[in-house]
């Protein structure tokens, strides 16, 4: 019961440049992080380094145009580069994903001075970057977020605080949606926020089930003052980048649980092949080998469907962010349960931290609920169903 040499052999039918592009990804992440993945989680470690490495292989700006050094390529070709980064991390992958959309806001609705202050620097991973939404008092509920950012003279006050950010602390910008007008969603706006804001920190470590390896903490705004040429767009525009973002960050992170998944899968097959049990090869009992077909049918036709979505989008479909949120349900409810079967076929040895099974659990636990939960996937398929805005 082999896995195909190439998962998309059968699927979608990919040319030359994105078998390429997938190629690279797969001998990076077989290099460069496999070997010290479970290293990273044990210690809690932030591989700064070994991110920034990504951006030589034109990974720090995927789908950012490329006068400022991106790569200027589709949504279906990051798919193929987040679902090779996971299978040998997913917290290293999902990171990539999080700088992409930052520096992918500011590519799309930037002005130009923008786009030449940050981009060059962004997609070359000198600098990383943090999207900051969720807030401790609002988690789905986006639309109510309090940070409020009050226009005087040439900055931006900012008062308020972010919750679960990736990589804060450690990345240099901090993509912020703000109160600056109304309550609701057209009160809100997007500020460019650096670093070294005066009147920006960060919260005490998370301390995670999954993703270890990376950064989760508060980001604090106390009068932090940004000045007022960072404003994303124009007043009032943060919602609507906030959620044009998501359905590109929902397609990511379904990829990356699909890499970690079908890890998981290459993981049990290989240890069902070596332990014995009754004089044969557990791999030999027909009630495990369903299980396996089982998984390995339901991560191919969770493949398919993420590549249908990422294609979607690509094409701007009028569908495709209901086809994203779908994607990202079914891909990510998928992928755990994917893992979580993998676990139970290492028997006792599946709860051993050397084995790498019950990180992948742990990490793509995480993937059900950012980029919205996915409860919140069904109430955005439901509304596209019966007609609801």
């Amino acid at each position: 019961m082999d896995v195909p040499a190439d998962p998309t052999a059968g699927q979608f039918e990919l040319n030359d440049e994105q078998r390429a592009i997938q190629e690279m990804a797969e001998a990076f992440a077989q290099d460069r992080v496999a070997p010290q993945a479970l290293e990273w989680d044990r210690n809690h470690h932030f591989p700064a380094d070994v991110i920034r490495e990504t951006g030589q292989l034109g990974f720090g700006g995927i789908y950012v145009r490329d006068d400022v050094g991106g790569s200027g390529l589709k949504r279906l070709d990051a798919v193929l580069v987040f679902e090779a980064l996971s299978r040998a991390c997913p917290a290293f992958s999902s990171f990539i994903s999080i700088h992409n959309m930052g520096a992918w806001m500011i590519d799309t609705f930037g002005n130009e001075e923008q786009r030449q202050r940050f981009l060059p620097k962004l997609t070359s991973m000198e600098w990383l970057a943090s999207y900051c939404l969720t807030e401790p008092g609002s988690g789905s509920d986006a639309a109510a977020l309090k940070t409020r950012a009050v226009k005087s003279g040439g900055d931006y006050v900012l008062n308020g605080a972010k919750q679960f950010i990736s990589g804060a602390g450690d990345s240099d910008i901090y993509v912020t949606m703000v109160r600056t007008g109304q309550e609701g969603p057209k009160g809100i706006s997007t500020l460019i926020v650096p670093k070294d804001a005066p009147g920006l920190s960060f919260g005490a470590q998370e301390h995670k089930m999954g993703w270890h390896m990376q950064s989760t903490r508060q980001v604090i705004f106390e009068d932090c003052k940004v000045p007022a040429e960072n404003l994303l767009s124009d007043e009032g525009m943060g919602f609507r980048i906030a959620m044009a973002g998501l359905d590109g960050g929902r397609l990511n992170i379904a990829a990356c649980s699909l890499g970690g998944a079908q890890s998981a899968l290459e993981k049990a097959l290989a240890y069902t092949a070596d332990r014995k049990a009754f004089g044969s090869a557990i791999n030999q009992f027909q009630a495990l080998q369903f299980r396996l077909a089982d998984m390995e049918t339901e991560l191919q036709a969770a493949r398919i469907f993420l590549y249908t979505a990422a294609s979607k989008l690509d094409r701007k479909a009028p569908d495709a962010g209901k086809w994203s949120a779908m994607a990202k349900r079914f891909v990510t409810d998928t992928g755990f349960k994917v893992a979580n079967e993998a676990l139970q076929l290492h028997g006792g040895y599946g709860y051993l931290h050397d084995y790498g099974v019950e990180k992948l659990v742990r990490d793509l636990r995480v993937h059900q609920i950012l980029e919205g939960t996915n409860e919140i996937m069904r109430v955005i398929i439901a509304r596209a169903l019966i007609g609801r805005d």
